[in-house]
């Protein structure tokens, strides 16, 4: 029990010694609560020059696709030793021959029509000479007989001719009129006979016109420089008309049909079309049209670490919209595409590449563009003069790529926070840190000049 109550000093000296100390300290010094700014990223809002564009993918085809069909039957004689799928001919090249016998023949034939029906046209001129000699004189004879018809029936009258004789000269009379009607029915039917003898010598040149046009189409040219296809003829094989022979794809033009999203490519006519531009399209005004809004486009193709572009033109756009993609189709023309080919540097833009095409307009100026992803429900996150948070309404205008032009709610030279902010408190202290390369970038990308 003793023992016990032996621990009972020291417990008694410590509260003392710590309350000797703690009346003897200083209470802690309060300071007054401080607002912490947040730290976030900003850029300024600057115009800048914009190119509305809008890209694609689609596959290249040639711009004219010719198939030689065998316009005459007969067996090939020859073929172009070249004529083989890929190789490239030149315009003019002969490419496919068929025995051209038969039609030679056929040549000949209607040429011999035609002389011989020349030669009856003038036999008819000769004959009609002849018979009008003819009848001359058949004439001068029936003026004789009718003088002599006319001494007789004077004698007959006085009784010094028999009646006899009389009616024997009235019938030599008789006799040498029939010979003069008969020359001058003849003369009359000349001139029929000539327009038949020249309607058949039209017939026979019409057939030997025919023959000469068989006779060339056994020769079958390239009519354009082309790149052959298919190749179903030979050497020896006969063919038959309407036969399918090869076919060639022009190289002078390639076009290229990308399916562009309707939305986007909506949107950027609607951001290039100039103030008061005419409405409705018609054959005359659909090149003014594509002329005002100033349509260009590129074709590019990626070719591991390297793309490769052409520069193209707006063509057309397809007839149609597609109901499930909800995108139009719109082709564009490279001219020349094999022209720059470098063999193992620069491939020739051919049928078949999978390519990106860009369509762009012309250039808009003092444009406020900011990011896509700076954008929030239709709100940007704005610095205002006393460096706090502004949560601003924009009305956003053409979208394309990571950029959203804007059409309202933000003024030049405004900074835009491009952070994530979150939370994000309208009228919480900021602390800025400009980006510059984002803000490079916006403007490069803006003007198209981003490398891809």
């Amino acid at each position: 029990m003793l023992k016990k109550l032996l621990i009972i000093p020291p417990i008694l000296i410590g509260i003392a010694v710590l309350y000797y100390m703690a009346s003897g300290r200083q209470a802690p010094e309060r300071r007054p609560a401080e607002e912490v700014a947040r730290v976030v990223r900003v850029i300024e809002a600057r115009p800048v020059q914009l190119v509305p564009r809008v890209t694609g993918f689609g596959s290249v085809y040639p711009g004219t696709v010719w198939t030689a069909i065998a316009q005459v039957s007969g067996e090939v004689v020859y073929v172009h030793p070249q004529l083989k799928n890929g190789s490239i001919l030149a315009a003019g090249s002969e490419i496919v021959r068929i025995a051209p016998s038969d039609f030679e023949l056929a040549v000949a034939q209607a040429e011999a029509n035609i002389r011989s029906a020349q030669a009856r046209l003038n036999e008819l001129k000769v004959s009609e000479q002849n018979t009008a000699d003819l009848l001359d004189i058949e004439k001068r004879a029936l003026a004789l007989r009718q003088s002599e018809l006319k001494r007789k029936q004077d004698l007959f009258k006085r009784g010094t001719v028999a009646q006899s004789a009389l009616e024997g000269e009235q019938r030599e009379f008789l006799a040498q009129s029939k010979k003069v009607q008969d020359l001058e029915n003849a003369l009359r039917l000349l001139p029929t006979q000539r327009a038949v003898m020249r309607e058949q010598i039209a017939v026979d040149e019409a057939k030997l016109a025919s023959a000469r046009l068989d006779l060339e189409r056994t020769r079958i040219t390239l009519p354009f420089d082309a790149r052959i296809g298919n190749v179903d003829v030979e050497t020896s094989q006969f063919v038959q008309t309407g036969s399918k022979l090869v076919t060639g794809d022009s190289v002078d033009v390639a076009e290229v049909e990308a399916q562009l999203p309707l939305s986007l490519f909506r949107a950027m006519v609607r951001a290039s079309a100039p103030p008061g531009m005419q409405a409705g399209i018609t054959a005359q005004s659909l090149g003014r049209i594509v002329e005002q809004i100033g349509f260009t486009a590129t074709v590019r193709l990626s070719a591991g670490d390297d793309v490769i572009e052409w520069p193209a033109r707006f063509a057309r756009v397809s007839d149609e919209v597609d109901p499930k993609t909800r995108t139009i189709g719109v082709i564009v023309a490279v001219d020349e595409p094999y022209a720059k080919a470098n063999p193992g540097v620069r491939p020739p833009l051919s049928k078949g590449m999978f390519v990106e095409i860009e369509v762009r307009t012309k250039p808009r100026e003092n444009v406020l563009v900011v990011p896509r992803s700076a954008v929030r429900n239709g709100q940007l996150y704005v610095v205002n003069s006393d460096r706090r948070l502004d949560v601003r309404k924009v009305e956003i205008g053409l979208q394309q790529g990571d950029l959203a032009v804007l059409r309202e709610g933000l003024g030049e030279a405004e900074l835009v926070v491009v952070s994530d902010l979150v939370p994000a408190v309208p009228g919480m202290l900021l602390e800025t840190r400009r980006d510059e390369e984002l803000q490079a970038r916006i403007a490069a990308e803006a003007t198209g000049k981003v490398s891809k």
